[in-house]
């Protein structure tokens, strides 16, 4: 189980977040009532260290213009996480939509322009799977983890797995 301090997230966040009944999951409404969560949940992906893969849901399915409120909460989501946890993280772009490559270029923009680069070693992959459709992750994990070599290691070795299958 994780921890996350949302009065310390909404101390830093522009829309605030309120935690939800599931201990990993976290919610917010933007100015044009998107309704997202974030989730937060163990994976097993990497067997070297304890791992959560990070989700970010819009919740109703509601467009979404280009908000950089969304971008700063997330990040202060994000932050605290590390701060309280200092695990690493998994963010895997859903594919449903087609849109994974644009989310994938956008989770990095975020991550480039926030204060998680000077902290936070950022990995990211593309794997086509069977049918050609490519999928696309990215491994988040603290410069100064106990773990990072592993961690790294592992996420690469995975990633080549996964590509040459």
């Amino acid at each position: 189980m994780i921890t996350l301090d949302v009065d310390k997230i909404n101390q830093h966040s522009p829309y605030k977040v309120y935690a939800t009944s599931r201990t990993s999951t976290l919610e917010f409404f933007t100015d044009y009532d998107v309704h997202y969560a974030i989730d937060f949940i163990e994976d097993d992906l990497i067997q070297s260290a304890k791992v959560y893969q990070f989700g970010i849901a819009n919740v109703d399915n509601v467009k979404s213009p280009r908000d950089w409120k969304v971008r700063d909460t997330i990040i202060s989501i994000i932050e605290n996480f590390f701060l309280e946890n200092q695990r690493a993280l998994l963010y895997i772009c859903e594919t449903g939509d087609g849109k994974q490559s644009m989310r994938s270029r956008l989770f990095r923009s975020w991550y480039d322009s926030s204060v998680l680069r000077d902290e936070i070693v950022f990995l990211s992959a593309s794997i086509p799977d069977e049918e050609g459709i490519v999928n696309y992750a990215s491994l988040m994990i603290p410069l100064f983890s106990d773990d990072l070599e592993a961690v790294v290691n592992e996420f690469r070795t995975t990633v080549e797995m996964f590509r040459n299958k």
